[in-house]
């Protein structure tokens, strides 16, 4: 298993990358700390709450296994240790701070985030509780540096959403520097995995190896789609290493410089990054000069699932408002009638104009399936039990509001940080804290 990326920069979601990068490393604990590193004590004072020298030491262990084979990428070891301690104040004020402030993760939260960690490196949970202890790394532990890192993303949340706003003006300046980038690309990778820590012999084996698939690609012996499923170590192996569309702000900044003048079809050098060598082919490239979409005009009667009706009541009773539709009444007669939609009953459930997947998957679909007119069967969503009937379809240009759409979240995105950094500074500099590094 690889470990966690962790940029240099020791970003704010430091704290768990920290704790989950020692799960994925190859050392354990016990290894990579020193007799006198085992003694605990106190290294800083954070409000009422104290940070002992034993987590500072497993942080610290955990970085430096991380960059075993780059370690001339981290400053000297006591530059560090003062990083990633003024790292872990931050993280137990922003903790402290959402306490005060009512921010909460359940016990239930935490136990689907733990399934999903295990879930994502394919392992059960008790795999991966064991794998924790083996480390030397407590279970309960490992929970409550979740529970603290899920508490953080919240305050965060909290934070930017009362102090952020985009205004329409602001969006117009961006608009009028003709600074975002546009277009979008359909690219395809293979990677080859390298471990923490890799041998020269490992990284020259992963070299050879993915230098070997690009000659059988190029000579036409293979597909790049094929080559991917055969050969790539990417979660995205079995799709043929498609990585879909994406606008170029999506592009992670690694594949954004290999696709730079790339032309629909090439395929790139192999490039060695965090978790082994990479390769992409470049597909498509569409601009945002225009942009359609298809839109659906729609009608539908729902009847909900809630407390009171399950979902087999909740279907019985559709079914006999299908029964009336079929009988020869309107359905916008029967939606006013006993439609439980308060948003559309009185206007005969009309839906308006709206993209195909506005209302969720199933409806979605469901009308995909029909044609100008038809009435569906009736369809399970998340709120009750559906009829939909189709009235009509429009290609609608929606280039000016995408570009307006993005330009609102790239700036909501620049001013998140810089209201974020700002926050943290004042928290940091309104707290008590006591550093008892030497």
């Amino acid at each position: 298993m690889k470990s966690l990326f962790l940029p240099a920069a020791f970003r704010l979601s430091a704290l768990m990358a920290l704790v989950i990068s020692s799960f994925f490393s190859p050392a354990s604990h016990a290894q990579l700390l020193t007799p006198a590193q085992q003694v605990d004590s106190i290294v800083a004072v954070v409000e009422d709450d104290v940070i002992l020298r034993s987590e500072l030491d497993r942080a610290v262990s955990n970085i430096l296994a991380q960059y075993a084979d780059r370690r001339n990428e981290l400053p000297p070891e006591n530059v560090l240790r003062r990083q990633v301690l003024e790292r872990l104040i931050l993280i137990r004020l922003q903790v402290q701070r959402a306490g005060e402030s009512g921010v909460r993760v359940t016990d239930p939260e935490i136990e689907t985030a733990l399934q999903g960690i295990a879930q994502n490196n394919r392992i059960t949970l008790d795999q991966m509780r064991a794998q924790l202890e083996k480390d030397g790394i407590p279970f309960m532990e490992f929970a409550r540096s979740l529970r603290d890192e899920m508490i953080v993303q919240r305050l965060r949340q909290s934070v930017v959403q009362s102090r952020v706003h985009v205004s329409d003006t602001e969006i117009d300046i961006l608009l009028a520097s003709n600074s975002l980038k546009t277009g979008q690309v359909h690219a395809a990778n293979i990677l080859v995995g390298l471990p923490d820590g890799a041998t020269a012999e490992q990284i020259e084996t992963a070299r050879s190896k993915i230098e070997g698939v690009r000659e059988l690609i190029e000579k036409g012996d293979i597909e790049f789609s094929a080559a991917a499923i055969r050969y790539s170590d990417a979660p995205n192996a079995l799709e043929g290493g498609d990585l879909g569309w994406r606008s170029y702000d999506e592009v992670p900044a690694m594949f954004a410089s290999m696709l730079q003048g790339m032309q629909p079809g090439d395929v790139s050098p192999a490039v060695r990054g965090p978790s082994g060598f990479h390769m992409l082919k470049l597909l498509e490239i569409r601009s945002d000069d225009e942009q359609r979409v298809t839109e659906f005009n729609a009608r539908h009667i729902m009847v909900k699932i809630d407390e009171v009706t399950s979902t087999q009541d909740a279907k019985a009773k559709i079914d006999l408002l299908k029964a009336r539709i079929d009988a020869g009444e309107s359905l916008e007669d029967v939606a006013r009638d006993a439609s439980e939609d308060p948003m559309s009953r009185n206007q005969g459930g009309d839906l308006g104009w709206f993209a195909p997947y506005a209302y969720g998957q199933a409806i979605g679909d469901a009308l995909l399936a029909l044609s100008d007119g038809q009435t569906s069967a009736p369809v399970l969503s998340d709120a009750g039990w559906h009829i939909v009937q189709r009235v009509g379809t429009r290609e609608q240009d929606i280039t000016d509001q995408v570009k307006r759409d993005r330009a609102r979240e790239t700036l909501g995105r620049r001013k998140s940080e810089e209201e974020y950094e700002r926050f943290l500074r004042q928290l940091r500099e309104e707290s008590y804290v006591e550093s008892r590094l030497n």
